[in-house]
């Protein structure tokens, strides 16, 4: 029996491209295509996921606004879609972090010891997890960002370049 290693990326803007590198260099999907309400690669409107739920086994949401993020999560998950976590193999993940599904981690994150980095949250490029810190889900870590050891970030924070979150 063959296995269906397709993967859907809601969302063919800036966080679509890059989820598609990812994807790309993990060598894990044979088959990759977008669903987009305003994209010509598109091969369907966002809100037909339900569509393609035989055809595509794995999907993530790869757009940038957190409540929208999370909305698309709960309804893949309902339509049957596993959540990939599309993690670059150029990015540092501990072996003791804790990665939830429906990440995307870019090229030269850090996810250092004992972390945790909550379900459909965004971690880019050179932003740092530092060991036993918390980040909750649909969270946006821009390039750069670090969250210091042992502090814990609310769900759908979005940490802006170079800033440094050390708690509230």
């Amino acid at each position: 029996m063959e296995t269906n290693n397709s993967l859907l990326i809601l969302g063919a803007g800036q966080y679509g491209m890059v989820a598609k590198e990812i994807a790309d260099s993990m060598g894990t999907f044979g088959k990759i295509a977008f669903l987009d309400d305003e994209s010509a690669i598109a091969i369907d409107s966002l809100d037909n996921y339900g569509l393609h739920a035989g055809e595509y086994k794995y999907a993530v949401v790869a757009i940038g606004n957190p409540d929208v993020r999370l909305e698309y999560i709960r309804k893949l998950r309902a339509a049957g879609f596993h959540l990939a976590a599309l993690i670059s193999p150029r990015a540092y993940i501990s072996p003791s972090a804790t990665v939830a599904d429906g990440v995307i981690i870019e090229p030269m994150a850090v996810i250092n010891a004992g972390a945790s980095v909550g379900c459909g949250t965004v971690v880019c490029a050179g932003a740092i997890i530092n060991h036993n810190a918390t980040v909750g889900a649909g969270c946006l870590l821009q390039c750069g960002s670090i969250v210091a050891a042992g502090k814990s970030m609310r769900e759908k924070t979005v940490l802006g370049y170079n800033a440094v979150f050390t708690g509230e």
